[in-house]
């Protein structure tokens, strides 16, 4: 059923349920176990270890404030949302609505929890060489260090006069070990973003990276 899926993505399931899992919304079923939600939890976390490891490997020269924004560009919803579609994750999605497979945030859910039912199916070894594998071409495409969201953001409010950046934790959710931030800025010209990582820091940065986006749309 999903063979030509196994081909793009490259990585070929010995339990055919776990990528069928990994593929299910649940707006399809909602019985834990035949949706994608437990392995994208999993997930989420095997792809931010990833991809830490794989900067550290790769930019042995560069300090952490650099690494940063680097690892927050890479794990934001825009880039895994669309790694999903690179890999036609969207097509082969079992879903209750057509229009779900247009949703930034599922594609970005669904591209993790096939991490995480990589990861089931195999090892972590094999997990993360799948993350090293689709997105080592977005890391040689950007060799130069990115500049800092949130400095970046600082500047370009100010030469639009938007106004300060406000950032605010809206809320925080996770064990004390594993926390997750939900960090959100304002500008004077509407609506905040919401980022969101394991530290505050992380959620600043994702939060002033898709503040920037915007600005740049509108």
């Amino acid at each position: 059923m999903f063979e030509n899926l196994e081909n793009i993505i490259k990585y070929h399931f010995k339990n055919q349920n776990l990528l069928r899992q990994a593929l299910t919304h649940s707006s399809h079923s909602i019985k834990i176990g035949e949706n994608y939600e437990r392995l994208e939890f999993l997930g989420d976390r095997v792809l931010g270890l990833s991809i830490a490891a794989l900067l550290y490997r790769a930019f042995p020269e560069e300090p952490e404030g650099s690494l940063s924004p680097r690892f927050v560009r890479l794990v934001c919803r825009e880039t895994v949302a669309d790694m999903a579609r690179r890999l036609q994750l969207d097509k082969h999605m079992i879903v209750g609505a057509e229009e779900i497979r247009r949703n930034e945030h599922v594609l970005c859910d669904v591209c993790e929890a096939l991490i995480g039912a990589i990861f089931i199916d195999s090892d972590c070894e094999t997990a993360v060489e799948f993350v090293n594998e689709h997105w080592k071409e977005l890391i040689d495409k950007n060799i130069a260090p990115p500049k800092d969201a949130k400095t970046k953001l600082q500047e370009v409010a100010s030469a639009k006069n938007l106004g300060q950046p406000q950032y605010r934790v809206e809320s925080r959710e996770g064990s004390e070990h594993e926390p997750i931030f939900h960090v959100s800025v304002r500008l004077n010209c509407g609506e905040p973003t919401l980022g969101h990582g394991r530290n505050k820091k992380l959620a600043e940065q994702e939060a002033a990276a898709l503040m920037l986006e915007r600005i740049e749309h509108d």
